[in-house]
């Protein structure tokens, strides 16, 4: 007898055990995230908009909302507080004189930076047992489960392949 399941794939237990991972790896993230809005209140849910907003170049609200998979609603709340705060402004689309795209400007893209610094502050003192080797492994590793789950989803432009410094 095998531990191969009825499927018939032989990395079936390592499927399993990923399948217990994953929910615990969001209710983490999801942890991790109320921290910080608790801490920052709404704000820091909203400078988080600033990566893709940043990465991406000018956008349409309505296309900042689909790439975050975010009702549109609560991304307009989260944009109407950055452009009050000078985060992000608001620039005529040259395709579409009625429409409008969102820009990150300067004091945005120096928020984005104090935000980059902060997360990898973090992530390296969750990692500080780890050796570079184990670090450079999982990365690899994860950033190909990342492309697996972007490729079931629609299309999602923050996930193409070797440029992911500044994603959400």
């Amino acid at each position: 007898m095998t531990d191969e399941p009825a499927t018939g794939d032989p990395r079936g237990s390592g499927v399993g055990i990923l399948s217990e991972q994953l929910p615990r790896f969001m209710r983490l993230m999801h942890g991790l995230k109320n921290q910080h809005t608790a801490e920052g209140g709404r704000d820091r849910a909203a400078h988080v908009l600033l990566f893709p907003l940043s990465r991406l170049g000018p956008l349409r609200q309505g296309a900042l909302a689909d790439l975050v998979h975010a009702d549109p609603s609560t991304v307009s709340r989260h944009v109407t507080l950055l452009v009050e705060q000078g985060l992000v402004r608001r620039a005529p689309d040259e395709s579409d004189g009625r429409a409008s795209n969102l820009v990150v400007t300067e004091a945005g893209r120096a928020q984005l930076d104090r935000l980059r610094v902060e997360r990898e502050a973090y992530l390296r003192q969750v990692t500080a047992d780890w050796t570079g080797e184990e670090l450079q492994t999982f990365t690899a590793l994860f950033d190909r489960l990342l492309d697996g789950i972007a490729a079931t989803l629609p299309s999602d432009p923050m996930s193409t392949p070797h440029d992911r410094t500044v994603s959400a």
